[in-house]
């Protein structure tokens, strides 16, 4: 009765033609969990349509369609900069700001030092000899760029001059996994005692997790000013290049490929991802706050962007 009562309400603010066909999706993996519920609605509401996704790191995603000519409709990002940065221009006109999240430190009861582990010495335990830690590529992942950032911050919040580069220096590489997602098997088999996550991730898989302080979690909007304060180096576009990634509060977002193959099915997907009744019901139900209005970046065209997603926006 729920879901059908649901149905309804959404089918009230959708404005197109019933969609059908092959919709692929390219989506950030911590997204996994909240799309799977997102693709089954849709697929009740629109039995004509079949949604294809694939999970991986953001920039991985995005590299899909400008490296390797991946044909995509829709692509969502855990930080809506890449789509600015590398699809905005050439390969999509706007992208909508829809959710945030943040930064925590997963562990399960084996790890080591579980029941000594809290917000005010994480970094001290995670810095103890034997202790296997690892988070996501930076060059693949935001996720892991951004764990960096949140190190480089606590270094700076917490005062211990040589805090980040010590970790970094006592890191096991072979932890360093192209997305987030994949440290969970780690940390459940045991070969690993901590992973940095986001929150969401943290409460749909049921992982401990230590809360950080909101001024390296890259969680609060009201911190953007100290969060810009740290930078990373991932790799850039072309190859041997660089480009320098700034810290700011955490912001998921979403397009519509220019040349995408479905594009009708696409806005269909985009506008009921957008709806308040909708996709950011189930992230919200998810532990992941969503953006009611939704928000642009700054690179959109808004003249760009469908109607019917123009109205869920601010």
């Amino acid at each position: 009765m729920k879901t059908t009562v649901l149905t309804v309400l959404v089918l009230s603010c959708l404005s197109f033609a019933v969609p059908e066909g092959v919709v692929t999706v390219f989506h950030a993996g911590s997204l996994t969990v909240p799309f799977e519920r997102i693709e089954e609605m849709f697929e009740e509401m629109y039995p004509g349509v079949d949604i294809q996704r694939e999970a991986g790191g953001s920039v991985a995603c995005a590299r899909k369609i400008t490296e390797l000519d991946r044909e995509c409709d829709v692509m969502a990002s855990a930080d809506y900069r890449v789509i600015d940065n590398m699809l905005i221009d050439e390969y999509a006109d706007w992208n909508c700001v829809f959710a945030t999240n943040q930064m925590v430190l997963c562990y399960v009861p084996e790890s080591r030092f579980a029941s000594e582990v809290n917000s005010g010495n994480w970094y001290e335990i995670l810095g103890r000899e034997d202790v296997e830690w690892g988070h996501s590529d930076p060059n693949a992942d935001p996720c892991g760029y951004r764990t960096l950032l949140t190190l480089q911050l606590t270094e700076d919040y917490c005062n211990h001059p040589g805090l980040y580069q010590n970790l970094i220096d006592g890191r096991n590489i072979a932890n360093i996994r192209p997305k987030s997602v994949e440290l969970i098997s780690l940390l459940q088999s045991g070969h690993l005692d901590y992973a940095f996550e986001y929150l969401s991730v943290a409460v749909q898989h049921e992982l401990d997790y230590v809360v950080l302080p909101a001024e390296v979690n890259l969680g609060d909007p009201d911190l953007a000013e100290f969060y810009a304060t740290a930078s990373t180096e991932i790799a850039g576009s072309e190859p041997g290049s660089t480009r320098t990634v700034t810290g700011a509060p955490i912001a998921y977002g979403v397009t519509i490929l220019r040349d995408a193959p479905n594009n009708e099915a696409a806005e269909a997907l985009a506008e009921f991802l957008l709806s308040p009744d909708g996709g950011l019901s189930v992230l919200d139900e998810m532990g992941q706050p969503s953006f009611i209005p939704v928000r642009i970046s700054p690179k959109t065209v808004f003249s760009e962007i469908p109607s019917g997603i123009t109205a869920l926006t601010e």
